[in-house]
């Protein structure tokens, strides 16, 4: 697999190019450290809402049909998202096109113009957006989950903001954070695809060289401050329960990520996995079940998704109890621990294989500032992991005092702090 090429410019913005000679396309991705983590209370959900009117118009091209139909006559797959330490925008198109891929996604990260009239229109776009979240009951469990575990502060809002701020940010408070967070130094190009290398370092730097750096927001270090096991029970009157049940871990540069991964594997990292045989083909109690690692700059958490029937969420919840507690105190089997490696290994391979996934997996680690590692680095430190190092990170990460559930679904008047035990 090629070597990615990393550069920085003269105003410290970096850029990877991942050369992929054999690929029929090319994704170039813009990534920028502004999330929610960044925001104070009163402009929560401003990273988000810059995010959509980035895509509204600029010098070069005024109007949101201008951007949109340019892309569109590129055949390109593009969009963005905003996450809690960084926002991203992107465009995948065939690779002969990556260099007018280039031209419209600088331009639109570049020289928005925050247009009054758009910022309006935009409002309603966006407290739409939040409706359909707040009836998409996966996600919504998950942000009950981040309110629960750290609470008041940057880490437990939402990423979309409240509909309050949406409704009272100005074009002001646009350009203050843009000005704030938009600087090359907190900015990431990569190109990934079937591409010329040195044209691409060259076209970069025409475009970005110009960047001008600036005094960069700070975001607050997130507070730990779990003394009990905890929940939020939303009351919603329907047939199915949604609910995401989990514990505190550590941060993206841990070495004990991998143990922690590989568990995961082991737990619900698939349709073999330990909770899937036994909530899905022995309970018939869920349709999704499944684990997972969410690890941050400088806090993680290790979590377990379902849908489950109302009449069996004390059965489900005490099953996936009982299989961390299992961790805790057996070792994984040979053969458990190898199928759960290869599973995890190729979910990694598969998705290099196209540029845009391949471009993510290299500006992902450079943006959480790690070192960038191949594939094949990370498959060698995942098979380097033992039963032992497996039950250690379990014994560390299942704490009583450190569970958390939140739950959506018919439970007025309902706890279930008296079965969150392991």
């Amino acid at each position: 697999m090629t070597t990615p090429i990393r550069g920085v410019l003269p105003n410290k913005l970096r850029y990877i190019i991942v050369p992929q000679k054999d690929s029929l396309t090319a994704t170039v991705a813009v990534l920028v450290t502004a999330g929610s983590k960044y925001e104070t209370k009163d402009i929560n959900g401003l990273s988000h809402f810059l995010e959509h009117m980035c895509f509204k118009g600029t010098k070069k091209r005024p109007r949101p049909i201008d951007i949109a139909s340019e892309l569109d006559g590129m055949g390109a797959r593009y969009n963005a998202f905003t996450g809690h330490e960084y926002t991203s925008y992107y465009a995948k198109v065939r690779s002969t096109l990556f260099l007018e891929a280039l031209d419209v996604v600088s331009d639109l990260y570049l020289h928005p113009t925050f247009n009054k009239e758009d910022i309006e229109i935009e409002r309603g776009v966006i407290i739409e957006e939040i409706n359909m979240y707040e009836d998409n009951y996966p996600r919504k469990v998950e942000e009950l989950f981040f309110e629960l575990v750290y609470g008041d502060q940057p880490a437990g809002w939402s990423i979309a903001g409240t509909k309050e701020n949406v409704r009272r940010l100005s074009r002001e408070d646009f350009i203050s954070y843009r000005e704030k967070n938009y600087l090359p130094e907190s900015t990431i190009v990569v190109i990934a695809g079937n591409v010329n290398v040195k044209r691409a370092e060259k076209e970069l730097k025409k475009h970005f060289s110009l960047l001008e750096g600036g005094q960069k927001m700070e975001k607050k270090k997130v507070l730990e401050l779990q003394k009990k096991s905890a929940e939020r029970v939303y009351v919603k009157e329907f047939k199915q329960a949604h609910f995401m049940l989990g514990v505190r871990a550590f941060g993206a540069k841990d070495e004990r990520r991998f143990a922690l991964e590989v568990l995961s594997e082991v737990l619900g990292g698939g349709m073999s996995s330990r909770l899937f045989k036994k909530v899905r083909d022995e309970l018939g109690a869920a349709y999704y079940i499944y684990s997972n690692t969410d690890l941050f700059s400088d806090h993680g958490l290790f979590t377990v998704s379902a849908g489950v029937d109302n009449k069996k969420v004390d059965i489900v919840v005490k099953a996936i109890l009982a299989e961390m507690k299992l961790l805790k105190q057996k070792l994984v089997s040979r053969a458990e621990l190898e199928k759960a490696k290869e599973h995890l290994i190729g979910g990694i391979f598969l998705n290099a294989e196209t540029s845009d996934s391949l471009g993510y997996f290299y500006g992902g680690q450079e943006i959480m500032g790690m070192p960038l590692s191949s594939p094949d680095a990370l498959a060698k430190k995942i098979k380097s992991v033992t039963a032992k190092e497996i039950r250690e990170v379990a014994r560390t990460v299942f704490q009583n005092n450190h569970l958390n559930l939140a739950l959506i679904g018919p439970f007025k008047n309902r706890s279930f702090l008296d079965i969150l035990k392991i």
